[in-house]
C-alpha cells in the first residue's frame, strides 16, 4: 500500500487519496506524540548534561521534565506550538506520501524496481521528504521557537511569531536549520521506507498467516522497528537543526540554562563536540526514540488505513 503497485491494479488509490491519508496520518499522529516532541526538543536546546549529578542542569530525565513542565507550565505546555505543529504535520504528510508514490510510479516505469527494491524505496523516500522538507520548513522553524520558549512567553500568537520574526530576523530566519534538516532528512526519511518495507516482508516470512490477520499490527510494529533504526542512525543532525532554529532567541531560553551563538552547521558539531563531548549528540535520544517509534508506527498504520478507508469506499461506490 506504501508506494506504488502495478500489481494492484484496481486496488491503487488516486494522488489525491494518497495526499489525504498522508494529510490525516500526519494530524493524527502529530496530536498523540506532542508531548514527547516539546521534551525531545527540551532536552536538545539544553547545554548542561542530562544529569541529576548536575545542579546546573534543568533537565535530566523524562519523568523529572515531565513533572518539572506540569509544575511550571501546567499540562497545555506539551502542546505548545501545536497550531503550526499540525500545520507541519499536514502538509508535510500530504508532499511526503504524494512525492513517495510519484517517484515510485516513475521507477516502476522505468524497469528499476523489483531487483533493487531496498535502494528504490531509500532513494525515493528521501527525494520525497526532502521535497516535504522544503515545503513545510518554515512552519518547523515557527513550531521549534514556540516549543523552545518558557514563561513569560515571547511570541503570543502564531502571527504575532511571524511578524516579530520577519521584522527583528529577516525573511531567511524561516529557513534556519535548513542544511541539517536536508542532510539529515533524506537518509532518515529512506531508511523509514526502505526498512519499513523489509521489516514488513520479514513479518510476512516469519509468521505467514499471522501477516494476513493481523494487518494493522503488522503495521503499527514494522512502522515502530523503522523508526527506531532510522532515528538513532541520524540523531545529531536533528540535534544540530533544533540549536541552530532558535540562533537569534537566546533570550527566551535564559530561564533554561546556558546558551550558545552557532555561525553554521560545522560550527555548531564543532562546539557541541567540544563543550558536551560525543554525547552531548545523542542528548534528548531516549524521548526521541520514543516518540520515534510511536510517531513512526503511527505514520505508516494511519496511512494504510486510510488508503483501505479510501479503498473500500471505492469499491462501495462501484457495486452500486
Amino acid at each position: 500500500m506504501v508506494g506504488y503497485d502495478p500489481k494492484a491494479d484496481g486496488r491503487n488509490n488516486s494522488k489525491f487519496q494518497v495526499a489525504a491519508a498522508g494529510s490525516m496520518s500526519g494530524l493524527v499522529t502529530r496530536a498523540l506524540i506532542s508531548p514527547l516532541d516539546i521534551i525531545k526538543i527540551r532536552f536538545q536546546l539544553q547545554i548542561e548534561r542530562l544529569s541529576r549529578n548536575d545542579p546546573s542542569a534543568k533537565y535530566h530525565g523524562i519523568l523529572q521534565a515531565t513533572r518539572q513542565i506540569l509544575q511550571e507550565e501546567g499540562p497545555t505546555a506539551f502542546w505548545k506550538g501545536h497550531i503550526p505543529a499540525q500545520i507541519l504535520s499536514v502538509g508535510y504528510g500530504a508532499v511526503q506520501f504524494l512525492s513517495f508514490e510519484v517517484l515510485t510510479e516513475l521507477v516502476h516505469g522505468a524497469n528499476m524496481y523489483n531487483s533493487h527494491k531496498f535502494s528504490v524505496y531509500f532513494v525515493c523516500g528521501g527525494l520525497a521528504a526532502c521535497t516535504a522538507t522544503l515545503t513545510v520548513h518554515p512552519v518547523d522553524v515557527l513550531r521549534t521557537r514556540f516549543a523552545a520558549q518558557g514563561e513569560p512567553r515571547v511570541y503570543k500568537t502564531l502571527r504575532d511569531a511571524v511578524v516579530t520574526m520577519f521584522r527583528t530576523e529577516g525573511p531567511l530566519v524561516f529557513y534556519k536549520g535548513l542544511s541539517p534538516t536536508l542532510i539529515a532528512i533524506f537518509p532518515y526519511a529512506g531508511l523509514q521506507f526502505s526498512c519499513y518495507s523489509s521489516l514488513k516482508r520479514s513479518y510476512e516470512w516469519l509468521m505467514p498467516a499471522e501477516g494476513k490477520k493481523n494487518e494493522n499490527l503488522k503495521n503499527l510494529l514494522c512502522g515502530s522497528g523503522a523508526g527506531v533504526i532510522s532515528k538513532t542512525v541520524t540523531y545529531p543532525l536533528d540535534l544540530f537543526k533544533k540549536r541552530l532554529q532558535v540562533g537569534g532567541f537566546e533570550h527566551a531560553r535564559a530561564a533554561f540554562g546556558q546558551v550558545r551563538s552557532y555561525r553554521g552547521l560545522l560550527d555548531c558539531a564543532k562546539q557541541v563536540l567540544q563543550e558536551e563531548g560525543a554525547l552531548g549528540c545523542f542528548k534528548g535520544l531516549s524521548p526521541s526514540l520514543l516518540k520515534a517509534a510511536i510517531s513512526t508506527g503511527f505514520m505508516f498504520f494511519w496511512y494504510e488505513l486510510f488508503c483501505n478507508i479510501f479503498l473500500c469506499m471505492k469499491k462501495a461506490d462501484r457495486q452500486h
